[in-house]
């Protein structure tokens, strides 16, 4: 017999976050998020989700014991972007029952009803560094620190069990970077781009210049997905809860800016340094102990992480593609320490950068898929 729990105090929150770590315990390719990050998705006066959408959180138990856990999210200013009346899912787990997982998700197709949404989407988190979908593809790989999604392989069966059909597919593709050469057809590309001098890429010193720029980016970040499958306009809060999250990590000297000619942001590249060595073994904590091991491994570390990389629509035909490119090159050709990368999960609807991915070569590596379900 399975038991539906909603999650509505602080004992049942604690076994929400903690059965994913029991889960995972043994998989040597999961990388353990920070506990916190997951308690804050929980937390509606400290997460800015909450200034504009609704989530709950829900349990399953057998006997006594957690098998299940599921969140469902409304995120309004995504349904108001596109015209739909989507309820979305996060933060699934499961042991391997197909009586566990049509439990959660029947309860969650009634909790999609009962707000009058017609239509489930996930995996899809909180925010725009939440990594997105279900993997399908490339589980010997270990996951990109808490940027992406991991799942055993049976997760697919079991999600598409419950009637589920793919959305989209996001790839993550790996290039080994100190063998990586920039085709002569891009090096053409900005050649021809610098001449014209309509764009140019700045670079920062500091962490203290990223917060300055940080109005800027938000615009560059609000202009340049407009046309992804997974874009709303964030908030001012949402824009600095992901900069405050983010520049923990970032080296500020290989965060890179597109400028055009007037000095406006119309695209970036955001490079972080893989910290999944150390998050592993601080198995989700982050007390000063762990933070110094975080800190140690950002030095250390010879893996790379582009997840955000983006240009405004209308200078995607100007050579913008072509600066991008390049200053993921020189990022990776001033830090010669960093000797693998991946750029995480690139959309199949955000078509012209795939195209300009496989002209660069790189290798398709993991691939998380987004489902739909479309209700009464």
């Amino acid at each position: 017999m399975i038991e539906i729990i909603k999650v509505n105090t602080k004992a049942l929150q604690k076994e929400f976050v903690e059965f994913q770590y029991e889960l995972y315990r043994d998989c040597k390719q999961f990388v353990p998020p920070f506990k916190n990050d997951i308690y804050a998705m929980m937390n509606e006066k400290k997460h800015p989700f909450y200034d504009h959408s609704i989530s709950e959180f829900i349990l399953a138990k057998r006997d006594g014991r957690v098998v299940g856990k599921l969140s469902m999210l409304i995120n309004r200013p995504f349904n108001e972007y596109h015209h739909t009346k989507d309820s979305e899912f996060y933060l699934f787990d499961c042991i391997d029952d197909q009586e566990v997982a049509n439990a959660l998700f029947g309860l969650a197709e009634k909790w999609t009803l009962e707000h009058g949404m017609n239509r489930i989407v996930g995996p899809k988190g909180y925010g725009p560094l939440d990594g997105y979908g279900i993997q399908v593809e490339g589980f010997e790989h270990r996951q990109m620190m808490n940027m992406m999604n991991y799942n055993y392989p049976y997760y697919q069966k079991l999600v598409e069990n419950c009637g589920f059909v793919k959305e989209v597919d996001f790839v993550s593709s790996y290039v080994k970077l100190n063998e990586f050469v920039l085709p002569e057809k891009i090096k053409k590309a900005i050649e021809i781009t610098k001449k014209r001098k309509s764009l140019r890429v700045m670079s920062f010193k500091s962490k203290r210049e990223i917060y300055e720029w940080k109005d800027r980016l938000r615009d560059a970040y609000n202009k340049s997905f407009v046309n992804n499958w997974e874009y709303y306009p964030l908030s001012d809060r949402e824009l600095k809860f992901v900069i405050d999250n983010a520049i923990s990590f970032v080296i500020p000297d290989i965060l890179k800016v597109i400028l055009n000619a007037e000095g406006e942001a119309v695209g970036f590249v955001l490079p972080f340094p893989d910290v999944s060595a150390a998050m592993q073994k601080n198995k989700g904590k982050l007390g000063p102990i762990e933070i110094i091991r975080l800190l140690r491994e950002i030095k250390n570390t010879n893996w790379l992480d582009f997840n955000g990389i983006g240009i405004l629509p209308e200078y995607q035909g100007m050579g913008g593609n072509a600066l991008l490119f390049e200053a993921l090159d020189d990022a990776a050709r001033k830090n010669p320490r960093f000797v693998h990368s991946e750029l995480t999960q690139v959309a199949e609807t955000a078509v012209q950068m795939r195209k300009d991915l496989a002209n660069l070569g790189v290798r398709f590596y993991k691939n998380h898929r987004v489902y739909k379900k479309e209700l009464g």
